[in-house]
């Protein structure tokens, strides 16, 4: 079984309206947890779908036009994409996409592979959320000490870290490092270490 942690970064909250800007994944064999491929990619975006960005969510990952217009197309980042896939047999039953979001995520990754593709290429559909795999280990642990579940509990991947003594992700936000910051926390969370 193998696992693909992704990150994307757009230009907004809106996968209707929105883009994609910056994309990043790593695949893990999670058999023998050794680390096969990792992948990040600037993707390039007309002035047209810039003018239609969100400044809050400019403001978090940072990003500039000039640097966005220093990115591949979106058509060669699929292309690339599907060809690293292909050559690790990605595939349904044998793949997860594991993200800290995936609602959000997923709704962008379709703009650079559409579902039809993806289906086309037997690719997995089932998206894991880190979230809500904290949340039953939480609820787990009030079961296992009979306490009272939490009256509020606070999913975001920072706040995980933090109930891990971890540090929180680095800003201003790009896809790798949200990568990077969401291994760290699976890892730790499930007591986990990935190899080279």
């Amino acid at each position: 079984m193998q696992a693909i942690f992704l990150d994307i970064e757009t230009t907004g909250l809106d996968s209707t309206r929105h883009c994609p800007i910056d994309v990043a994944f790593e695949v893990v064999d999670m058999v023998t947890c050794q680390r096969k491929c990792r992948y990040q990619s600037l993707i390039k975006q007309p002035t047209s779908v810039w003018e239609r960005a969100d400044p809050i969510s400019l403001q978090i990952n940072g990003y500039t036009y000039e640097q966005i217009s220093t990115g591949k197309d979106s058509v060669t980042v699929s292309d690339e994409i599907i060809s690293i896939y292909t050559s690790l047999g990605i595939e349904r039953g044998k793949a997860v996409f594991i993200c800290q979001n995936p609602a959000f995520d997923r709704g962008f990754f379709m703009q650079l592979v559409d579902v039809y593709t993806q289906e086309r290429l037997n690719w997995p559909y089932h998206w894991l959320d880190f979230a809500s795999m904290y949340w039953a280990l939480v609820l787990q642990k009030t079961k296992n000490t009979e306490t009272l579940f939490p009256e509020c509990i606070n999913l975001s991947k920072n706040e995980i870290a933090k109930a891990y003594n971890l540090p929180e992700e680095k800003t201003p936000h790009r896809a790798i490092q949200g990568v990077e910051h969401l291994m760290t926390c699976y890892q730790t969370v499930f007591g986990l270490q990935f190899s080279n």
